[in-house]
Protein backbone atom coordinates (compact mmCIF):
# COMPACT_ATOMS: atom_id res chain seq x y z
CA UNK A 1 0.00 0.00 0.00
CA UNK A 2 2.91 2.33 0.73
CA UNK A 3 4.52 2.04 -2.75
CA UNK A 4 1.05 2.65 -4.39
CA UNK A 5 0.60 5.65 -2.03
CA UNK A 6 4.28 7.16 -3.54
CA UNK A 7 3.35 6.25 -6.77
CA UNK A 8 0.04 8.59 -6.92
CA UNK A 9 1.95 11.16 -5.20
CA UNK A 10 4.93 11.50 -7.27
CA UNK A 11 2.72 11.05 -10.59
CA UNK A 12 0.52 13.51 -9.18
CA UNK A 13 3.69 15.92 -9.57
CA UNK A 14 4.39 14.71 -12.76
CA UNK A 15 1.32 15.10 -14.20
CA UNK A 16 1.08 18.61 -12.97
CA UNK A 17 4.07 19.25 -14.19
CA UNK A 18 3.71 17.86 -17.83
CA UNK A 19 0.25 19.91 -17.83
CA UNK A 20 2.22 23.43 -17.13
CA UNK A 21 4.66 22.40 -19.91
CA UNK A 22 1.46 21.34 -21.84
CA UNK A 23 0.27 25.61 -21.16
CA UNK A 24 3.77 26.64 -22.65
CA UNK A 25 3.28 28.17 -26.44
CA UNK A 26 6.90 27.11 -27.93
CA UNK A 27 6.06 28.65 -31.58
CA UNK A 28 6.15 25.66 -33.69
CA UNK A 29 2.75 25.44 -35.57
CA UNK A 30 0.81 22.84 -35.97
CA UNK A 31 3.60 20.54 -34.34
CA UNK A 32 2.80 19.51 -31.07
CA UNK A 33 5.90 20.63 -29.20
CA UNK A 34 4.82 20.60 -25.59
CA UNK A 35 4.35 16.84 -25.91
CA UNK A 36 7.14 16.44 -27.93
CA UNK A 37 9.61 18.00 -25.50
CA UNK A 38 7.94 16.10 -22.36
CA UNK A 39 8.04 12.83 -23.74
CA UNK A 40 12.21 12.92 -24.67
CA UNK A 41 13.12 14.59 -21.62
CA UNK A 42 10.84 11.68 -20.17
CA UNK A 43 12.47 9.07 -22.21
CA UNK A 44 15.74 9.94 -21.36
CA UNK A 45 15.59 10.42 -18.03
CA UNK A 46 13.78 7.00 -17.80
CA UNK A 47 16.25 5.48 -19.56
CA UNK A 48 18.97 7.60 -17.58
CA UNK A 49 18.18 6.06 -13.95
CA UNK A 50 17.03 2.71 -14.94
CA UNK A 51 20.94 2.61 -16.68
CA UNK A 52 22.07 1.74 -13.16
CA UNK A 53 22.38 5.65 -11.83
CA UNK A 54 19.06 5.58 -9.88
CA UNK A 55 20.52 2.51 -7.81
CA UNK A 56 23.68 5.22 -6.44
CA UNK A 57 21.64 7.43 -5.83
CA UNK A 58 18.93 5.50 -3.51
CA UNK A 59 19.22 1.62 -1.79
CA UNK A 60 15.15 2.18 -1.49
CA UNK A 61 13.04 0.08 -4.12
CA UNK A 62 9.70 2.08 -3.12
CA UNK A 63 11.46 5.17 -3.83
CA UNK A 64 12.90 4.09 -6.97
CA UNK A 65 9.42 3.05 -8.59
CA UNK A 66 7.83 6.05 -7.27
CA UNK A 67 10.14 8.25 -9.65
CA UNK A 68 10.07 6.02 -12.21
CA UNK A 69 6.62 4.45 -12.25
CA UNK A 70 4.57 7.19 -10.66
CA UNK A 71 6.70 10.83 -11.79
CA UNK A 72 8.18 9.71 -15.21
CA UNK A 73 5.47 7.47 -15.92
CA UNK A 74 2.70 10.36 -15.52
CA UNK A 75 5.13 12.84 -16.76
CA UNK A 76 5.49 11.33 -20.45
CA UNK A 77 1.79 10.70 -22.31
CA UNK A 78 1.47 8.11 -24.90
CA UNK A 79 -2.06 8.91 -24.98
CA UNK A 80 -1.64 12.78 -25.52
CA UNK A 81 1.00 11.86 -28.58
CA UNK A 82 -1.77 9.48 -30.11
CA UNK A 83 -4.23 11.73 -29.57
CA UNK A 84 -2.61 15.11 -31.13
CA UNK A 85 -1.65 12.88 -34.06
CA UNK A 86 -4.89 11.89 -35.09
CA UNK A 87 -6.05 15.32 -34.57
CA UNK A 88 -3.34 16.25 -36.88
CA UNK A 89 -4.47 14.10 -39.61
CA UNK A 90 -7.95 14.74 -38.72
CA UNK A 91 -7.15 18.63 -39.69
CA UNK A 92 -5.16 17.67 -42.80
CA UNK A 93 -2.17 18.51 -41.42
CA UNK A 94 -0.56 15.31 -43.05
CA UNK A 95 2.77 16.07 -43.04
CA UNK A 96 3.15 17.52 -39.77
CA UNK A 97 1.53 14.23 -38.12
CA UNK A 98 4.08 12.53 -40.28
CA UNK A 99 7.29 14.47 -39.24
CA UNK A 100 5.63 14.36 -35.32
CA UNK A 101 5.79 10.37 -35.63
CA UNK A 102 8.94 10.11 -36.82
CA UNK A 103 10.94 12.36 -34.65
CA UNK A 104 8.82 11.11 -31.66
CA UNK A 105 9.97 7.48 -32.55
CA UNK A 106 13.35 8.31 -33.51
CA UNK A 107 13.89 11.16 -31.31
CA UNK A 108 12.81 8.65 -28.15
CA UNK A 109 15.17 5.95 -29.44
CA UNK A 110 17.71 7.98 -29.52
CA UNK A 111 17.12 10.06 -26.38
CA UNK A 112 16.48 6.62 -24.77
CA UNK A 113 20.25 5.89 -26.20
CA UNK A 114 21.91 8.68 -24.90
CA UNK A 115 20.23 8.28 -21.27
CA UNK A 116 21.04 4.29 -21.57
CA UNK A 117 24.90 4.98 -22.26
CA UNK A 118 24.94 7.91 -19.88
CA UNK A 119 23.41 6.29 -17.37
CA UNK A 120 25.38 3.35 -17.25
CA UNK A 121 28.45 5.29 -17.51
CA UNK A 122 26.90 7.37 -14.14
CA UNK A 123 26.32 3.86 -12.46
CA UNK A 124 29.56 2.41 -12.37
CA UNK A 125 31.87 5.60 -11.65
CA UNK A 126 32.72 5.28 -7.94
Amino acid sequence: MRVALLVGFSGAIGAILRVSIGEVEFGFGDFPAATFAVNMVGTFFLCFLSAGFIQRLWVNHELQTALTTGFLGSFTTFSAFSMETVSLFQNGAILTALLYVLSSIFGGILFGNIGMNLGRKAGREE
